[in-house]
């Protein structure tokens, strides 16, 4: 039977400038876009009405298509890396998002990471915090999304509350 002891990286793991990679990549549906759009109650139309998009920015690079909800990219990129970043932790934060090429619909994003910084926590012994610099790329490789995003994690055999168990 796995434990949560053996999956994942746990504060012990994590180096200064070391790199990471997503295990997979997701194709985006437009479904996906238009639920998440819908749900979030973002009424911008060029991420759920086809017509609007052909209208109204029928030029590069949207050439009439469908844009991905922003929001859904990025949460998708950070979902991408916690597999082999924060499945023992959780998110503290998220800061300087770039969107630096529109995702459409039938893309498929892939997630890389670097380590920032890695320091203990001050406040909860048995955690540490790291901070890595997270990118997203399209299945051409371009990048399309970057980010900074801050995790708690903990150190291994350690219980939210519970002291260390050597």
């Amino acid at each position: 039977m796995t434990t949560p002891e053996d999956s994942g990286k746990h504060f012990e793991d994590f180096r200064k400038g070391q790199k990471l990679e997503g295990k997979v990549g997701r194709t985006i549906t437009e479904t996906d876009n238009i639920w998440f759009t819908l749900l979030t109650n973002n009424s911008n139309q060029i991420h759920f009405n086809a017509d609007y998009a052909k209208r109204y920015f029928p030029g590069k690079p949207f050439e009439g298509r469908m844009v991905v909800n922003g929001f859904f990219t990025l949460g998708l990129v950070a979902g991408l890396l916690v597999d082999v970043t924060s499945v023992n932790g959780f998110m503290l934060g998220i800061d300087k998002v770039k969107f630096l090429k529109p995702v459409f619909p039938g893309d498929t994003l892939y997630a890389r990471c670097e380590v920032v910084s890695v320091r203990p926590s001050s406040s909860q012994p048995g955690l540490g915090i790291v901070v890595i610099a997270c990118w997203g790329l399209n299945q051409h490789g371009a990048k399309v999304i970057e980010f900074s995003r801050s995790f708690m994690v903990r150190k291994r055999k350690v219980v939210w509350g519970k002291k260390r168990t050597t």
